[in-house]
């Protein structure tokens, strides 16, 4: 093994080989244009993985190749080095999937990082389904453990599946071939804690939702037992002591904070949602009366923002219609109701004209965003969410469909009249539960959270460039806020605060991973 990478050595770029010449419209692109070149950008949101979980032996990027045998060392719940890795609880797969590798099948892993996909290990491939793991709130803090990342393994509902990674390529995964010729982003943290949810929020937002005198509501039974930390749950009596004797249990592991803010997954107040309208009522609404249904929420988005400057913007989702029209099936579509984080704010309720603008039906398998893509016609913001099964998200996804299906859509946004003008970011929600070597630097409450792999696709991208820049899911929204004069959101404002009084420098806004001149 290599030497542990050193935190000085993130502040400088690598450079790579790119994987194979730019295309005609990357070498028709003025190269030191200024940041207004930048017309239209289109953020891809996919799910669940951690930066070593795919990108692990990417050249040049801080890897699994440099961190040393001890720091990988995965800890017990009482701080005790663990002498094996836990069964992965349930087994490797997910359920359905022929032939399983079954629980017994996992017992006995040496307490180290190893390949899912190893044809000499378990030889599950990519295309397999893998089941789910613990992606939450305080979990996440738990296993990172104080910059550690060492209990992963001790709070995990999958056991010894955290520490499972793929061996990859460009001859495996075809968005490693974008990552090659453009700009793979290495030091890129998920912007909250915990699961998609939350972290959906903190990309249109960076805020945390609030459920207002959550202890007087039908969800006070979901308000968390938390420690004096404010980090830990507390453990209920019967929590199995070790990892290997199963998984921990908490006193009360809520979706809301002693102090009422939503953290982990609440289903959006309007439909589509996975809680159905109220009885007799409104059905475009979701049963308030249901204690997963959170309330409207009202703090400012980036939406806004670019709204009152006249820029115009969207959020594409996957299914949306077909999910409207009743058509939501498993495991195709698979719509996945708190992925979409506009539809609850009470601005974008059902039957405003804010709604007909800007939520907008990716069409199923993405058709009607390609169709868009194909047009010209994405507006100069442009989020786009694939549908449950092409997402890569663990226990309902594979990863090498996601991966395909968004290599297709970079395909056709490389081939659209705006592409010229155009910056592309491919990043994940959140790292899925899975374990990842480098510690999120330290900040506010809410985060950043573990480290998520992030690929920037322009003609003004650096080629074959790996940015060691600190950066976390907020930094979409400074680049968007830096390109079109916004206001900053509070958010942000106080999480470069957190991060200086931490000793760490602010969030970067993905500049350095193009080629701009500064104004």
């Amino acid at each position: 093994m290599t030497k542990p990478f050193l935190f000085a050595a993130l502040l400088a770029g690598t450079v790579l080989c790119a994987a194979g010449p730019a295309g005609a419209a990357d070498a028709a692109a003025p190269k030191a244009a200024g940041i207004d070149a930048i017309e239209t950008i289109v953020v891809i949101y996919a799910e669940n993985r951690s930066f070593d979980n795919l990108y692990g032996y990417f050249p040049g990027a801080n890897g699994l190749t440099h961190v040393s045998r001890a720091r990988a060392l995965q800890r017990d719940r009482d701080g005790s080095v663990l002498k094996e890795l836990p069964p992965i609880w349930g087994g490797l797969t997910a359920k359905g999937v022929t032939p399983p590798v079954t629980e017994a099948e996992t017992a006995h892993l040496p307490n180290r990082p190893f390949a899912i996909n190893d044809p000499k290990g378990f030889n599950t491939p990519l295309g397999t389904v893998t089941r789910d793991l613990w992606h939450l709130f305080y979990e996440n803090q738990m296993q990172i453990d104080g910059g550690r990342n060492d209990k992963f393994a001790a709070y995990a509902d999958s056991g010894g599946l955290t520490m499972g990674h793929y061996l990859t390529g460009p001859a495996k995964l075809p968005l490693w071939r974008f990552a090659r010729r453009y700009t793979l982003a290495d030091n890129f943290f998920m912007g909250a804690f915990g699961g998609s949810f939350l972290n959906h929020f903190w990309l249109i937002c960076a805020c945390t939702p609030k459920y207002p005198n959550a202890d007087q509501s039908p969800a006070k039974d979901k308000i968390a037992a938390v420690e004096a930390d404010g980090v830990s749950l507390k453990l209920a009596a019967d929590s199995p002591r070790s990892a290997i004797d199963g998984v921990p249990k908490f006193l009360r592991d809520g979706t809301i904070t002693p102090d009422f803010y939503a953290v982990n997954t609440m289903q959006p107040p309007y439909q589509p949602s996975a809680n159905k309208p109220p009885q007799g009522g409104d059905p475009a609404l979701a049963d308030p009366a249901v204690p997963t249904t959170l309330p409207p929420q009202t703090e400012q988005t980036i939406g806004d923002l670019l709204s009152a400057k006249g820029v115009g913007w969207a959020w594409y989702a996957g299914a949306w219609q077909a999910t409207l029209d009743g058509k939501n099936a498993v495991p195709v579509p698979n719509f996945q109701y708190h992925h979409q984080p506009f539809n609850y704010f009470a601005d974008m309720a059902p039957g405003t004209a804010a709604r007909a603008e800007h939520l907008r039906d990716g069409g199923l398998g993405g058709v009607e965003f390609i169709k868009a893509i194909d047009a010209g016609a994405l507006p100069p913001v442009t989020f786009y969410k694939p549908q449950g099964n092409l997402n890569e998200h663990s226990g309902y996804a594979a990863v090498l469909d996601g991966d395909k299906h968004i290599a297709e859509v970079i395909g056709h946004l490389q081939k659209s009249p705006q592409w010229r003008h155009m910056l592309v970011i491919v990043t994940y929600d959140e790292n899925g539960g899975y374990w990842d070597h480098v510690a999120p630097p330290k900040a506010d409450r809410w985060g950043p959270g573990s480290r998520i792999p992030t690929i920037i696709v322009s003609p003004y991208a650096k080629h074959g460039y790996v940015d060691h820049t600190l950066y976390d899911t907020t930094s979409i929204l400074r680049f968007i806020t830096r390109r079109f004069g916004l206001p900053e959101l509070p958010g942000l404002v106080a999480r470069d605060a957190a991060l200086k009084a931490h000793g760490h420098p602010p969030m970067g806004d993905l500049t350095n991973a193009l080629t701009l001149t500064r104004g």
